[in-house]
């Protein structure tokens, strides 16, 4: 027995018998689909719960919906760019629960990656975007408010936000579902640039960077939702730029850098996203190296390319929960240094940098889950070095 896509209940209901309705969580939008957490009803009716249900409702009232049996339950099937809320319902032998409260509303969407900015023959302004499940060339999505490079970027399921630059302490947003030129946000505290960024699906963290005075150890957050000045939100373990950042959807993890403006470094630090203070130790990089990217999926962090003593092609991988020294992933398809990184909750994708003099378009990608060497993806609109950590997406790891 069971509820039907328009509520029908069939033959069979004991309504003094069925299950609570079950309390409605997050919703989370991914590409034609919405994941639905929820917590069980404490009083289960009758008999044991034996499944729920989730239903996802447009804004004209048509509806899909989705089954499991437990938290999270996905709905699949649904119209990207289109606005959807849930409910959900438990069942057991006597029928199915009520509806629980609608979830809050989210839209899916194809998940699309971000790269913003670069220096190619001179300093440019373009953001330019991919669609991480397929291969390609990138495409044109907009402009930044100016031209700049070394910045960093993080981002939600709507909005990609691209932080900091060269001299500047600037903060920048886009929507995913609308390309178009950049919006100012906010500043942050200090200028930087070289700076690197993480995010869950509601806190931007934007952590070290450099300016004329030097290295910074200072960590700022944002609501990214909203828009806004950036808060303190803590300190790295010492002054650092030029790292790499990744996250689950509770852990920001920073990696390498060039630290206390003396020496690369090997470190790799974290933080709780929800909480701010200072970072701690998580393990080491291989080797020291600084002008890495980094992504991840919602276990698996991985960070590729850099400079130790010259440019290098390797990806290395980290287990966010664990902490503990990265282990060797593979190969990037080409040595270089600053390149940029973003990701769905499965696939990375390593864009741009170079290695001395030579400047490369090469856009890369790794299945995150499966270790090997980088595969081909297809060429930014144009060679671009210092795109390091400049690139994001509505769909990576720390929105899982």
């Amino acid at each position: 027995m069971s509820r039907g896509d328009s509520g029908f209940i069939r033959p069979g209901y004991d309504g003094l018998e069925v299950p609570d309705a079950p309390t409605v969580g997050t919703a989370t939008a991914g590409d034609e689909e919405v994941s639905v957490t929820f917590t069980a009803p404490s009083d289960e009716g009758g008999s044991a719960i034996t499944g729920y249900g989730v239903v996802a409702v447009d804004s004209s009232g048509n509806s899909i919906a989705g089954t499991g049996s437990s938290s999270p339950v996905t709905v699949t099937g649904l119209t990207n760019g289109t606005s959807y809320t849930a409910k959900v319902w438990a069942i057991n032998a006597f029928g199915p629960s009520g509806y629980s409260a609608a979830s809050g509303s989210v839209s899916p969407a194809a998940p699309t990656g971000l790269f913003g900015g670069g220096a190619a023959a001179t300093t440019t302004n373009v953001i330019q975007y991919v669609t991480i499940t397929s291969t390609g060339n990138a495409t044109d999505f907009g402009d930044l408010l100016s031209a700049r490079n070394s910045l960093a970027a993080c981002s939600s399921t709507t909005r990609g936000l691209f932080g900091g630059g060269s001299t500047v302490n600037v903060i920048q947003y886009v929507t995913f579902t609308s390309a178009g030129n950049a919006i100012d946000f906010g500043d942050l505290t200090a200028e930087r640039g070289n700076a690197a960024a993480c995010s869950s699906n509601t806190i931007g963290i934007f952590a070290g960077g450099s300016n004329i005075s030097g290295g910074l150890s200072s960590v700022n957050s944002v609501i990214i939702a909203t828009t806004g000045n950036a808060a303190n939100f803590g300190s790295l373990t010492v002054k650092n730029y030029a790292l790499a950042g990744c996250s689950s959807s509770t852990r920001g993890v920073f990696a390498g850098g060039f630290a206390n403006d003396s020496a690369r470094t090997n470190v790799i630090q974290y933080t709780t996203i929800a909480s701010s203070g200072s970072f701690t130790d998580f393990g080491d990089l291989a080797a020291a190296k600084y002008s890495l990217a980094g992504c991840s999926s919602s276990t698996r962090g991985v960070f590729g390319g850099g400079y130790t003593t010259a440019a290098i092609n390797v990806i290395e991988y980290i287990t966010i929960a664990s902490a503990g020294n990265s282990t060797d992933f593979g190969d990037l398809t080409v040595t270089r240094t600053t390149p940029a990184a973003c990701s769905s909750d499965t696939r990375g994708v390593f864009a741009g940098g170079n290695s001395g003099p030579t400047k490369y378009n090469t856009i890369d990608y790794i299945t995150i889950a499966s270790a090997g060497n980088a595969t081909d993806f297809g060429d930014l609109l144009q060679a671009t070095e210092n795109l390091a950590v400049s690139g994001c997406s509505n769909v990576h790891g720390g929105l899982s």
